[in-house]
């Protein structure tokens, strides 16, 4: 099976029956996490039980997603439609090479939208728009 296809989670997640075969289970450490199914199998509700989940297994197939968890003392697994694991990042964009705009930029589109907001400002920008643009 491919790695992209399969992915283990440790830790705590608690089980949240959503209604109509929905399912939320959420982590809290070592970081926050959810994975939310959708039509999950009849029987859900027993297999995860009233107690934290562990050592979560999920295997995504063509049709259909297989989790297998250690609920309480035992082995389980549950069926559904889809998985969708939301794992928030804290640091995401601090890699990206984002723009940063200094203290004369900032000045520039101050002063710009400042003329905007006057009657008939945005007439004034078609002058101060350098000559070669279009």
């Amino acid at each position: 099976m491919s790695p992209k296809l399969r992915r283990n989670f440790s830790g705590a997640f608690m089980p949240q029956d959503l209604r109509n075969g929905a399912w939320q289970l959420t982590r809290a450490a070592p970081h926050d996490m959810q994975v939310f199914l959708r039509d999950a199998e009849q029987g859900a509700a027993r297999a995860f039980g009233r107690t934290p989940i562990v050592d979560l297994g999920i295997e995504w197939h063509a049709a259909k997603v297989l989790l297998t968890f250690m609920s309480g003392d035992r082995v389980a697994t549950v069926e559904a439609a889809s998985a969708i694991v939301h794992e928030p990042l804290g640091h995401l964009y601090e890699s990206l090479p984002l723009v940063s705009i200094d203290a004369d930029a900032r000045r520039f589109w101050r002063r710009v939208f400042r003329l905007v907001r006057i009657p008939g400002g945005r007439f004034l920008l078609r002058v101060l728009r350098p000559s070669g643009r279009g």
